[in-house]
């Protein structure tokens, strides 16, 4: 892998420090979060489940 340059590296820290706490503020929270996984958008979370059979039984109402 190329080298980063300092000032590069510390902007990709900051980045994923900022991540790192808003997923553990979610999740403190009960919340969900969309997350990329395996090439496909995925809800991750306490409450994800629901959300999920909640936008797929939308989605089947819409198409009817």
């Amino acid at each position: 892998m190329t080298q980063l340059a300092p000032d590069t590296q510390e902007m990709l820290k900051s980045l994923r420090t900022a991540v790192a706490d808003t997923l553990e503020r979610k999740r403190r929270l009960g919340q969900y979060a969309v997350i990329w996984q395996d090439g496909k958008p995925v809800l991750a979370g306490d409450d994800a489940l629901a959300q999920e059979v909640n936008v797929q039984h939308e989605q089947g109402e819409k198409s009817h």
